[in-house]
C-alpha cells in the first residue's frame, strides 16, 4: 500500500523543492520514516494521508535545520514530445509562478490542485484548520492569477466578483 503512494509524494515533494535530487531524497527518507513508524499507522485510516504528513513534517525540519531558500528550477525540457514550444513556455510560466508563491500557500495548492486531496485530508496533514485551508488556496489562486496575468490585485478582485 506504501508504494501505491509514491506517485503523489514524488508529484509534492517535487513541487516543495522544484529540484529533483532534493525531491527524490525527501520522498526516499518519507518512505524510511514510514516503513519503520508503520506500527503508528492504524490499519483503516487514511495511508495516504499519514504518509503526506509525514513528508510535511520532514520538509518542514528540513527547512529549519538547514535555512533553505526554495529554488525551483524543475527542467521543462524532460516535458514529454506531444507538447509544442508554446505549451513548454507556457509551462515554465506556470512553474516559475508557482515557485514563486509563499511556501504555505503553495503547499495548499500543490495537495488540492494537483494530489486532488480533499480539504480535510490537506488540513490533517498540515495540522491545520480546513478553515486556513480554504484561505490559502484562494489566496494562492489569486497570487497565481496576479503573477500570471500581470494585473493588479484590485482588478483581479473585481474580476472574480
Amino acid at each position: 500500500m506504501m508504494v501505491e503512494q509514491i506517485p503523489g509524494l514524488r508529484r509534492y515533494a517535487r513541487a516543495l523543492f522544484g529540484n529533483r535530487t532534493q525531491a527524490d531524497d525527501l520522498v526516499q527518507d518519507t518512505l524510511e520514516r514510514a516503513w519503520t513508524k508503520r506500527d503508528r499507522w492504524k490499519m483503516g485510516t487514511n495511508l495516504r494521508a499519514w504518509m503526506f504528513t509525514i513528508m510535511h513534517h520532514l520538509f518542514i525540519n528540513q527547512i529549519r535545520r538547514e535555512r533553505l531558500l526554495e529554488s525551483y528550477d524543475e527542467s521543462v525540457e524532460a516535458v514529454a514530445a506531444p507538447y509544442t514550444e508554446v505549451d513548454i513556455v507556457e509551462m515554465r510560466e506556470l512553474r516559475d509562478a508557482i515557485a514563486n508563491l509563499p511556501v504555505d500557500y503553495r503547499e495548499v495548492l500543490i495537495l488540492v490542485a494537483v494530489e486532488q486531496l480533499r480539504y480535510e485530508e490537506v488540513a490533517e496533514i498540515l495540522k491545520i484548520p480546513i478553515g486556513t485551508v480554504m484561505s490559502r488556496l484562494s489566496r494562492a489562486r489569486k497570487q497565481l492569477r496576479h503573477i500570471m496575468t500581470g494585473e493588479p490585485s484590485n482588478v483581479i478582485l473585481r474580476s472574480i466578483k
